[in-house]
């Protein structure tokens, strides 16, 4: 595992604490933040808008996995995120849909030139699937394999039929563009994949590298693992 393990009582209070840390140290160009779907990130999206003190106007928001669905679709990322933050917080310096139409490929090369293009990667929030799996890298899946450097976003999808829909995502190379990645691990069902990764297991956050990776994780997910910070 790379990074610090850090148990907190309140994972989305935690995230959303060091999140707003983060855009108000920012200078110069807008904050690039980069954000997750799933449970644990719907809470941790509502935790941030509850906060009044961030200046969203200097903030750019991108996805770092999305699901080749329409943007209205109940399994769209973008839409959970856009219901749950942005129309709360809003305006944003930028709003970044990562699928809209089209094939999965297409879709992706068009994210791929998009973030290319930017200066840094602020912050990419990322979360854990029981398979280990964190954005949509999956275990087993074609986008692990993909070692070039200059391959940032790509489409993928769940070889193993657990995680439906084609995807587009982040690859282990784009995550670690990010100034900070911070993973949000709460609850039981993920204290599985969190002690195989802590033990060893080659999942795939557990490949995930970068500047400052935080592992944010509550004592029902940490089990009986040992933190490397507590709060």
């Amino acid at each position: 595992m790379n990074g610090t393990l850090r148990l907190v009582r309140s994972v989305p209070d935690a995230f959303a604490e060091l999140v707003a840390e983060g855009i108000a140290a920012a200078v110069g160009s807008p904050y690039g933040l980069f954000l997750s779907g799933g449970g644990t990130a719907l809470e941790c999206y509502q935790a941030l808008a509850a906060r009044g003190d961030i200046s969203w106007a200097g903030v750019d928001i991108f996805l770092g996995d999305e699901r080749c669905v329409p943007l209205d679709d109940p399994d769209s990322n973008h839409r959970m995120i856009n219901e749950t933050l942005v129309e709360l917080v809003g305006p944003v310096h930028s709003d970044h849909p990562m699928y809209r139409s089209g094939s999965p490929e297409d879709a992706a090369a068009a994210y791929q030139d998009l973030v290319a293009a930017l200066p840094r990667f602020d912050l990419v929030h990322l979360g854990l699937g029981p398979d280990g799996h964190c954005a949509s890298l999956f275990p087993g899946s074609t986008a692990l394999d993909d070692q070039d450097p200059a391959h940032l976003v790509v489409a993928n999808r769940d070889p193993n039929g657990v995680n439906p829909h084609d995807r587009i995502t982040l690859t282990l190379a784009g995550i670690a563009q990010a100034e900070r990645t911070i993973f949000t691990v709460a609850g039981a069902s993920k204290r599985n994949a969190l002690g195989r990764i802590r033990g060893g297991e080659d999942l795939p956050a557990g490949r995930v590298t970068g500047a400052d990776v935080i592992w944010l994780v509550d004592a029902e997910a940490l089990g009986d693992l040992e933190p490397d910070q507590v709060g």
